[in-house]
């Protein structure tokens, strides 16, 4: 009957040490699944961003503007249709630059000839489960430039 007391005991401890090895194990394998995750996401908003900014200079360079407004509301809203919502509550992060073709001195004029730079910067994506603390938040950029077409017989450059 003696030994029979002791099994009881033995599976209680079993159990508990089965508790202690699931938590070990489970806390090393959630983080490597939100990392993997996570770069994913980081991976992904990258590539989004990019295609914007070129759908952006794809417009830019045709010197087309939507109704009401001028040229670089207008591109900086193609940038925003085309990065699915991400941006849309950053104001600031959409940035277009016009530079003269034999200096690449930045200039204020989107005249033909000039090149024209959209880019996404500042974007701050914030780790979905930071392992350190320094690991904080990662700055995603993405830019995409050409060179500014012709226009048609005697018609000027639309307004910024």
């Amino acid at each position: 009957m003696g030994s029979m007391r002791n099994r009881p005991q033995g599976r209680r401890r079993q159990k508990g040490n089965a508790i202690l090895e699931g938590g070990l194990v489970l806390v090393p394998l959630m983080a490597l699944i939100f990392a993997f995750i996570d770069h994913g996401l980081a991976i992904f908003l990258q590539n989004t961003f990019q295609h914007a900014v070129r759908e952006g200079v794809r417009y830019a360079v045709t010197y087309q503007t939507q109704s009401g407004m001028g040229q670089d509301a207008s591109i900086q809203t193609v940038v925003k249709r085309n990065a699915m919502g991400f941006l849309s509550n950053c104001n600031n992060c959409i940035k277009i630059r016009y530079y003269k073709p034999d200096s690449l001195v930045e200039t204020t004029e989107n005249i033909p000839g000039n090149l024209v730079e959209v880019s996404v910067e500042g974007y701050q994506l914030s780790w979905m489960a930071p392992l350190m603390r320094s690991a904080g938040k990662i700055s995603i950029v993405a830019r995409a430039a050409d060179r500014m077409e012709g226009l048609p017989g005697g018609q000027s450059p639309p307004t910024r």
